[in-house]
């Protein structure tokens, strides 16, 4: 694809993109795809399939009590937990307000592992990365944010999610779906969005504006941005995903760079 040589423009050292379509099929790759960078928040999605199968396997339910009073783990995945953004406290009431919060994600991974006795990284590893053949992707940490891993490894994540096998289509049909609709909220490094919709552990693009998808992006888009200057969405109305990783910390470039990206990827999809 010759909209992802883009990148070539991007003001980062080192960057590596591909998109993959619903069957596993990679239609296009540029750059290092095989280099490991860290994720930052790209993690989260990781995280957020592990707890699923975690629900799945019956070790864990969607609206069991997990963090503060009044929340689940449901609210957790979709940030309405009340827990403020890096604290361990309750800063509103559960299902009142759209908090981003990776204190809600270190206390998932606390609640899987207790339920499952098994630490959550070796969860993660067994549950995830090592059914999908995700050999070079490493996670020592938090769930929110400290996984490593390289754009060949995400492309078979980014398949999986599009055409489940690890997990029932209908679970990771609610998982793109919006939780808690109407909720207002700060979406990091995009200010205050009316409906900050997010689903189980993905963010929606829905009708946001600003965002890092493009204006193309259909409201179905789902995926999650990192701090790090990384992104996965994946636009099920174009059938495909598409995985960036680079080397420099989101700011200004990545909000100015990425839409007018995934918009030439989209136009490119639709006209093969």
């Amino acid at each position: 694809m010759q909209s992802l040589a883009l990148i070539e423009n991007w003001p980062v050292t080192t960057a590596a993109t591909a998109v993959v379509r619903a069957d596993g099929t990679v239609v296009g790759a540029y750059g290092p795809t095989s280099h490991r960078f860290p994720l930052a928040s790209v993690t989260k999605p990781l995280a957020a399939y592990a707890v699923l199968v975690a629900y799945e396997e019956g070790a864990v339910e969607l609206d069991e009590p997990a963090g503060p009073e009044g929340s689940t783990v449901r609210h957790l995945l979709a940030h309405t937990s009340g827990l403020a953004f890096d604290q361990h406290r309750a800063t509103s009431a559960p299902g009142t307000r759209r908090l981003y919060s990776n204190a809600g994600f270190e206390v998932l991974g606390e609640h899987v592992a207790k339920a499952t006795d098994i630490p959550f990284a070796d969860y993660l590893r067994e549950a995830v990365l090592e059914p999908l053949g995700m050999v070079s992707t490493s996670f020592d940490g938090s769930p929110a944010r400290d996984a490593v891993s390289t754009v060949d490894d995400l492309v078979r994540f980014a398949a999986e999610v599009q055409t489940p096998r690890l997990l029932d289509p209908r679970t990771v049909l609610e998982a793109m779906s919006v939780v808690h609709p109407g909720l207002s909220g700060v979406l990091p490094g995009y200010g205050h969005q009316k409906n900050n919709d997010w689903g189980l552990g993905f963010e929606i693009r829905d009708t946001k504006s600003p965002h890092w998808t493009g204006a193309s992006s259909s409201p179905r888009t789902f995926g999650h941005f990192g701090q790090s200057g990384t992104f996965l969405w994946i636009d099920p109305d174009a059938g495909a995903a598409c995985v960036a990783l680079t080397d420099r910390p989101f700011g200004p470039w990545a909000v100015e760079a990425w839409p007018p990206f995934t918009d030439a990827i989209l136009t490119e999809l639709r006209t093969a």
